[in-house]
């Protein structure tokens, strides 16, 4: 009997955890024991057989299992919807994923049910996940050609993580939650900020708002945020982007009700949840007092399709039984 305790982030790579209670025990052995159990279960506390392969070359070593528990889990939800650049907009954000200890992505499809397409990337994707789905109700889709934030969108998918949250974790679980959209980019630092939070950590957020970027303002003697530079509807209780806060797992299990809304006005839904679990004098500043920014809102461009039109007005197609 062994345990695995493992890490996919290069700072990390000398911390990988693998104890077992014969120290005879040979490496190659264990790797087949290993290899063996992936073939009997796919997702063995998220452990497939492309982070085995990872494992491979770094040997046993003996270190605190101890580290890795301290830490909180870091649960990122995201909503996603089905569209031709889906795929590649999760496989980008996974890749970053794999970099963070502690972590569980929650995703949650704006579907009646999941797709395979997801489903397979979510299997393959060597990360510890749960896969939802809550469709948005028709009256509330945006239409082919509506602005962005015409309708309030991911709504019905962020209540969904939060609830499966409520019902699956305990006050006393450590925890991290963060809303990360797949039209986002992420750098492997923001996560490691979000290991600091007590309550609600805030940090700026880039190219957006129509500015360079939003950021809270933070006073640099006491670390304490006294403002915010939002261009866009600065009138906000909280006028802050979804990718420029966390909430500490506790809060949202105490605050059984707090959730996001459709009956509030557009660019509302960050304010709306925040304002049922903290005031603005407890937002706690992170990166460097607000003066780093990890996060970019950086949304793929919709790729033009308009000879993939014409095959498909013919009857044919390019992807024909290949995923994209």
């Amino acid at each position: 009997m062994f345990y695995i305790f493992y890490s996919c982030c290069p700072r990390y790579s000398s911390k990988l955890h693998v104890e077992h209670y014969q120290e005879s025990y040979k490496w190659q052995e264990l790797r087949n024991k290993l290899e063996s159990l992936m073939t009997e279960q796919h997702d063995l506390y998220g452990l497939t057989y492309s982070v085995i392969k990872r494992l491979e070359g770094h040997g046993v070593f003996s270190v605190r299992k101890q580290e890795l528990a301290e830490k909180p889990m870091i649960y990122a939800i995201t909503p996603t919807f089905a569209r031709p650049v889906q795929k590649a907009e999760l496989t980008r954000l996974l890749q970053t994923f794999l970099h963070i200890p502690n972590f569980h992505w929650i995703v949650v499809e704006d579907a009646g049910k999941k797709t395979k397409l997801v489903a397979r990337l979510l299997e393959d994707s060597g990360l510890l996940y749960t896969h939802l789905a809550a469709a948005t109700p028709p009256n509330y889709k945006l239409g082919r050609n509506d602005p962005n934030w015409k309708k309030p969108r991911g709504v019905e998918q962020r209540n969904a993580a939060l609830q499966w949250l409520r019902e699956n974790r305990r006050p006393t679980d450590k925890g991290i939650v963060f809303f990360a959209d797949d039209d986002n980019t992420y750098s492997i630092k923001l996560f490691h900020e979000m290991e600091k939070i007590q309550k609600v950590g805030v940090w700026p957020v880039g190219l957006v708002g129509g500015l360079m970027v939003e950021k809270p303002i933070c006073d640099n003697a006491t670390n304490k945020v006294i403002g915010f530079n939002a261009a866009w509807k600065p009138e906000r209780p909280f006028p802050l982007d979804m990718a420029g806060f966390a909430i500490n797992l506790r809060l949202l299990l105490e605050n059984k009700n707090a959730a996001f809304s459709y009956d509030v006005q557009g660019g509302y839904q960050e304010s709306e949840i925040l304002s049922q679990i903290v005031t603005r004098d407890e937002l706690e500043s992170l990166a460097d007092c607000c003066t780093k920014v990890y996060v970019w809102h950086t949304r793929t461009e919709p790729p033009q399709l308009n000879v993939e039109q014409l095959l498909i007005k013919k009857g044919k197609r390019s992807n024909l039984d290949i995923e994209v």
